[in-house]
């Protein structure tokens, strides 16, 4: 089977989503009071308020933008990061807050999800040469370090108040995933071994030990002492019940990345990516009408039916990563299913950017999100098949 990723016509089609992406969010989202505006479905501006991980992905991006040679990306990163370190930074107390708007803070907590996306953003920054790069990724490497890790299991905590006392005992797997996907980045940008160091170390706990022991479905959510707690009832957006195919084909991508950066020492690595993009298309794909269904209850039946965009977006990367590395078409018949079923039914081809969440009958459906959600999982499906598989985005792209 001919591979879709080397076929001119098929890559000019990726770089031609990517602009469309870059299009709906690069012009509209620059708040000028700082940070970044979300989005309605025809792309005007939502409110004010500015959400971490919303304004450290459009950093990443528009770095990715920037190493493309789109032209007003570098002033988007240059808009963001300055956000992040007069904004979202806590002056007084250090760390990073989930929220704001022009008044102040809305949630001044300390999330370790929005913090690994501050990790993220500052490594591509510093790939794009940005002058508060170093200072930001030096910050947040220490406050991961002193107030989040976590020595003996091996990963890091979950949430703190301002004044970094403890909001709860929860511990998940999402934040980890994501730093995982930061910490390699970092590793790129310096050239520091810790980095890749922690990376194993969150793969091996959430992966090597809990996953392969679920026949390589991903625990979600822990308790202090890090035992799986699969009674655990949070967000359906951040912390939904039971296990979440998405997140099991992002960690298969990150755990090939992992093995690449590593030298190809850990052969496990390989395995379980395999194992994960198997089991998500066998469980978590509906078979009958197509698209991955949000979670998964522990006997495999869907719990949440929502198809959300972002797993599809992190099937494509998966499939991709999956294809470059076997000739089993297996992968590229995915590939090419999953991108079926995303320009069919989750690119809005009328206004641009994805549909966020279809229903039972794939037609758009308002229910987790207002308006579109930010160019992230989207732009890197449209970027990752362009480029070898050999690391981060922003480092195969330089």
């Amino acid at each position: 089977m001919t591979s879709w990723r080397t076929s001119p016509y098929h890559r000019q089609w990726l770089l031609q989503q990517a602009d469309g992406l870059f299009d709906f969010f690069q012009y509209s989202s620059l708040n000028p009071k700082g940070g970044f505006f979300d989005l309605y479905d025809d792309g005007r501006p939502i409110g004010n308020l500015r959400q971490l991980h919303a304004t450290t992905r459009m950093v990443h991006c528009m770095a990715l933008g920037h190493l493309l040679g789109r032209p007003g990306a570098a002033a988007m990163v240059d808009h963001g990061m300055e956000y992040i370190w007069r904004g979202h930074r806590d002056q007084k107390n250090g760390g990073y807050m989930w929220s704001l708007d022009d008044s102040g803070p809305r949630d001044d907590s300390k999330q370790a999800y929005g913090h690994a996306f501050v990790l993220l953003a500052s490594a591509s920054a510093k790939c794009v040469g940005h002058p508060l790069a170093d200072k930001v990724l030096a910050d947040v490497t220490e406050i991961l370090e002193t107030r989040f890790w976590e020595a003996s299991p091996g990963v890091t905590s979950e949430e703190y108040a301002r004044d970094w006392s403890k909001i709860s005992d929860y511990r998940g797997q999402n934040s980890n995933m994501h730093l995982t996907e930061a910490l390699m980045a970092a590793f790129e940008a310096t050239g520091e071994g810790g980095y890749l160091g922690k990376a194993e170390s969150i793969a091996s706990f959430i992966i090597g030990k809990h996953a392969a022991a679920l026949d390589y479905r991903v625990a979600e959510h822990f308790d202090a002492q890090w035992n799986i707690d699969n009674e655990y009832r949070g967000s359906d957006i951040f912390r939904p019940s039971g296990s979440t195919p998405g997140h099991w084909l992002e960690w298969a991508r990150l755990l090939l990345q992992l093995w690449e950066l590593g030298g190809r020492r850990l052969a496990w690595l390989p395995e379980a990516a395999d194992r994960l993009f198997r089991n998500a298309v066998k469980l978590g794909w509906d078979h009958e009408k197509g698209g991955f269904f949000y979670t998964l209850n522990w006997d495999n039946h869907p719990r949440l039916r929502q198809k959300l965009w972002w797993p599809a977006t992190e099937g494509i990367g998966a499939a991709a990563w999956l294809a470059a590395r076997s000739s089993d078409p297996f992968y590229e018949d995915w590939y090419r299913r999953i991108w079926g079923f995303s320009a069919m039914h989750l690119i809005d081809h009328a206004h641009g950017g994805w549909h966020p969440e279809l229903g039972e009958d794939l037609k758009p459906k308002r229910g987790f999100f207002t308006g579109k959600p930010d160019i992230y999982h989207a732009l890197q499906a449209c970027l990752i098949p362009l480029y070898p598989a050999a690391g981060s985005l922003t480092k195969v792209m330089a």
